[in-house]
């Protein structure tokens, strides 16, 4: 693991493989530290990367009335489109510049929890869906051998978090950021805020513009290597952990010129838990220096909870 003061820690995956007692060390005490690192050597093909970051622009790049016929009012933009505007950080003040499409885990047959909604996916671009569920596979994969380390680093068996993050609910969400049209707008793309979810791993936007807010207060724009994926803890991981492993506060903001003119593109990937499990601090996160700060609940109430909190449902 490398890092530097306001710099979040790069981490070898290789080291899985290689030496997990050393990967484990690497990812604990860099989200205990940061809440966020950025994975290296993660084994997803750059190929995939683009094209899906390709697909993703050619997706917003539909007309504005095509994109809407794929809005679902009502279930909190669980699935296909949310227009732009329609998001808001929690106890923020002004909507997000942001729109965004959401593609949920895909099941054969009946689901197993009715939060499991069908996909929607846009007649337009055929390619899209396998495109998505491609990545959307691959980063579940990836989300889930980052977790083995978290659960051995809190003294966890490995295969701790295996059955409660297999049928999650979670989420992929190719994401636009659209040319600032107003300078003066109030407005951020992305408002400081925490995410809702368990981990999330996030590919694109190498255009500037995602901070995190450093333990001194400052806002530390966020750089990685070409190539790196950046993974963080997100609130019902930081619930668990009894606030051992943190979920740092972080926000998009407005690039200056040249990049505030150009659209930014990313697709973050929200590992969330199944719905029926219960988040309760862990008894080996809990002691007489960090008595417990939460009581228990499940991870669909949570989610619920927090999607009325930003707008998402009403």
């Amino acid at each position: 693991m490398k890092s530097t003061p306001h710099v979040i820690p790069h981490v070898d995956m290789s080291r899985y493989h290689d030496n997990f007692d050393a990967f484990v060390q690497d990812v604990g005490q860099g989200y205990e530290q940061y809440g966020f690192i950025a994975l290296t050597q993660h084994g997803v093909d750059s190929e995939q990367i683009h094209a899906a970051l390709d697909s993703c622009r050619e997706l917003f790049a539909l007309p504005e009335a095509t994109k809407k016929q794929y809005h679902q009012s009502g279930q909190g933009g669980a699935r296909g489109y949310t227009p732009f505007g329609t998001e808001i950080a929690k106890d923020a003040k002004h909507v997000d510049l942001k729109e965004f499409w959401h593609v949920g885990r895909e099941v054969v047959g009946e689901p197993p929890y009715p939060q499991l909604l069908p996909n929607i996916w846009p007649t337009e671009m055929p390619a899209f869906k396998t495109q998505m569920l491609a990545l959307y596979k691959t980063l579940d994969a990836l989300g889930q051998r980052v977790l083995e380390a978290i659960a051995v680093y809190l003294k966890q068996p490995r295969d701790y978090f295996n059955d409660k993050v297999n049928l999650g609910n979670s989420i992929l969400r190719p994401l636009h950021y659209p040319p600032i049209v107003d300078e003066g707008t109030p407005s951020v793309r992305a408002g400081a805020h925490e995410d809702i979810n368990v981990l999330t791993l996030l590919i694109g936007s190498r255009e500037p513009g995602l901070e995190v807010l450093a333990k001194d207060g400052s806002w530390v724009p966020v750089t990685i290597i070409e190539g790196a994926i950046i993974c963080n803890v997100g609130d019902m991981l930081q619930r668990l952990t009894n606030g051992v492993l943190p979920s740092t506060t972080h926000r998009v903001v407005n690039p200056p010129a040249p990049f505030s003119s150009q659209s930014r593109y990313s697709i973050p990937f929200f590992l969330h838990f199944n719905p029926d499990v219960v988040i309760d601090p862990l008894a080996s996160c809990v002691s007489a220096d960090n008595p417990k700060q939460h009581e228990a609940i499940t991870a669909d109430a949570y989610l619920m909870q927090r999607l009325r909190e930003i707008g998402l449902l009403k």
